[in-house]
């Protein structure tokens, strides 16, 4: 046996959406129904546990064999759930994940998609949604199921067996991908990223429970005083209802067309008296602080931790991680100086005190969230971040050198940027400080084609910028990288003839290749990006553009338009995610155990006797495929996880 081809039935009463597969499998009540597997890629068997039936001794050796090869789509599902039935971790070495492989070119992320994309002459059967709701979760009890919780195979025969063909057919079909997807395989190095992310999920990351729970009754307690209050104010039964907050205004000579926080923000600055007190509580109502609490509560697992909060190429255009759960790379930022003070305040449940130190208590919880995550006992959180690390990419792919040489110099890049648009020397706090703030939002909106509109969507004109300080400004930036901008085109020029002529093109370093009706795209660090179907059409300036197939934005696969700038934007994006990925690799084989990583950044929860400085020194190793790529990396020790 060389390959094992798996797709499970189970039961559990969590909510799998809700918790995450870890949780899930750790319930109490959590079930192994059927196991539908195929040895190299033969027929498949279906064992219906249920009915006493046993998964054959080599088979449950396999599992753990490292050497033999388990596929199975989102393949995490699988190895956490038989790791819960065979009563210890399988570890991640060995598995192969389908969905993973079909991310790497650019597919969408589910089984049924990924089968119609590709054209599978055997299709996920659409009538198992309802099925796995039947057999796989909880059902309401009521008259005609004689109150019962759950429903056994006896109770629907003829859907029992509907349910086992639908198992055989996932594993059929999951196999016809693996054999359609044959042809471009996954390099050995992926997979081993792959298995370091297993592994760091599989490790988990601890959760402060009490500060989580008194941070939910705070919240709680805190949102009953500010409807009380703004009842009183009001009259209102429900002052936190737009309509009947907005009738309430009109009749206070105030028109309001929306009540979004953007609407209620501009209001507060001309209003004033009870008009002005009851939008200020209408602000406080509506920011929900406690979202991501709770989900760390029905993710946690019995110990104390929270797994599976990174989704391995998430996002399929890059190779980037994706967050889940609690959404870790979406946490709102802290910014208070007095941070660990508030903490101890939330966690020892002080209401009074918050109240007399603080106007906004959500948004002290929303500031305090990533501070639920904490070490181990005995152990601190090492955090190491790479330091600019995209403007510092795309600097050494376009060469552009006078950015390097102020990386080189350890320079703040914003003031570096100003000084070379406006040609005047601009140090922060000092001599044309003032200009820092403008090559700070030029350098983030401008690197990948924005124009005006990024500039406005980067907060341009609400930091105090003119309309008219806008188009000189882009044009200043542009002027001050001219390699930048070429890089942009050149990558434009070569993906348009590799669609064109089916002929390879080089542009920097990197490669555009025409094969199998896909245009790949090879990175420095020897991964391909892959951009199905790609076609020459016309935008809606009448001009050439590029084409091809992906997800769009509301998660149909459609087609996709893009552009040299943005494709740029792709490779500088991907660049630094394999710089993570490598650097990541070599902090675990150094015995720093990555916990969570978030962006450019890696929290390592290791014992009190390690150096920080040596961690920062791995992150910052350059690999042979980056040489002349300067990295920096900075960080900081602590007892909870916080935006330093």
């Amino acid at each position: 046996m060389k390959q094992l081809s798996i797709d499970i039935e189970t039961y559990s009463s969590t909510n799998l959406n809700q918790t995450g597969v870890y949780r899930y499998a750790d319930s109490d009540d959590f079930e192994l129904l059927l196991f539908g597997y195929a040895t190299d890629f033969g027929p498949v068997k279906v064992v219906d546990l249920t009915q006493g039936e046993k998964i054959p001794p080599q088979v449950i050796e396999a599992l753990g064999n490292p050497n033999i090869t388990k596929s199975a789509f989102n393949a995490q599902f699988e190895r956490v759930c038989l790791s819960r039935f065979v009563g210890h971790r399988l570890k991640p070495a060995g598995w192969h994940c389908s969905r993973v492989w079909s991310a790497t070119l650019g597919l969408p992320l589910s089984l049924r998609d990924v089968g119609t994309v590709l054209g599978l002459p055997r299709q996920k059967i659409t009538a198992g949604k309802e099925l796995v709701r039947y057999f796989c979760t909880p059902c309401k009890p009521t008259k005609a199921n004689q109150n019962r919780t759950r429903n056994f195979p006896y109770h629907a025969p003829d859907k029992w067996q509907q349910f086992k063909k639908y198992n055989q057919r996932d594993v059929e079909v999951e196999m016809e991908i693996t054999q359609k997807l044959s042809r471009f395989p996954v390099p050995q190095n992926e997979w081993e990223n792959y298995w370091m992310d297993q592994d760091i999920n599989d490790r988990g990351i601890r959760i402060d429970q009490q500060l989580v729970n008194n941070a939910i009754k705070c919240q709680k307690e805190f949102h009953n005083q500010y409807l009380r209050t703004s009842q009183q104010l009001t009259g209102l039964a429900n002052p936190n209802s737009p309509l009947q907050l907005k009738d309430w205004l009109h009749r206070q000579g105030v028109e309001a067309d929306s009540l979004s926080k953007a609407s209620v923000a501009e209001l507060l600055q001309t209003t004033t008296g009870t008009v002005h007190q009851v939008l200020a509580l209408r602000q406080l109502l509506s920011k929900s602080s406690v979202k991501k609490y709770q989900a760390m509560q029905k993710a946690m697992c019995k110990d104390g931790r929270v797994h599976g909060l990174l989704q391995f190429y998430g996002a399929n255009r890059t190779g980037r991680w994706a967050g889940r759960l609690v959404q870790v790379q979406n946490l709102p930022r802290n910014s208070m100086p007095d941070l660990e003070e508030a903490r101890a305040l939330v966690k020892q449940g002080n209401a009074m005190a918050l109240a007399m130190l603080y106007d906004s208590i959500p948004d002290v919880l929303s500031q305090l969230i990533r501070t639920a995550f904490i070490p181990g006992k005995d152990h601190h959180f090492y955090v190491a971040d790479f330091s600019a690390v995209e403007a510092r990419v795309i600097a050494w792919l376009s060469g552009e050198q006078w950015r390097q040489e102020a990386f080189a110099k350890n320079e703040d890049i914003y003031c570096a940027s100003a000084s070379q648009m406006f040609g005047v020397p601009v140090v922060k706090h000092g001599v044309n400080g003032e200009l820092r703030q403008k090559g700070k939002i030029a350098e983030l909106a401008l690197g990948y084609g924005g124009s005006i509109g990024a500039l406005k969507a980067m907060g341009a004109t609400k930091l105090g910028l003119t309309e008219d300080e806008l188009p000189p400004l882009v044009q200043m930036w542009r002027n001050a990288s001219p390699n930048i901008v070429q890089f942009w085109w050149d990558v434009d020029r070569a993906a348009k003839e590799c669609i064109k002529t089916h002929l390879s093109q080089t542009t920097h370093s990197m490669k555009f290749i025409y094969r199998s009706g896909c245009m790949f795209l090879k990175l420095r660090s020897n991964r391909y990006l892959c951009y199905p179907q790609p076609k020459i059409g016309t935008n809606r300036f009448g001009s050439e553009s590029i084409t091809f197939m992906g997800i769009n934005p509301v998660k149909k696969w459609d087609r996709i338009e893009t552009y040299g700038a943005k494709l740029v934007e792709n490779i500088v994006q991907a660049t630094s995610r394999d710089l993570l990925a490598e650097a990541m690799r070599r902090l675990e084989a150094a015995g720093n155990p990555v916990v969570m990583h978030i962006h450019d950044e890696a929290v390592i929860d290791a014992p009190t006797d390690r150096s920080l400085d040596t961690m920062v020194s791995i992150m910052t190793e350059v690999p042979s495929w980056a040489d002349g790529l300067i990295l920096n990396a900075a960080g900081f020790v602590g007892d909870f996880y916080k935006k330093d």
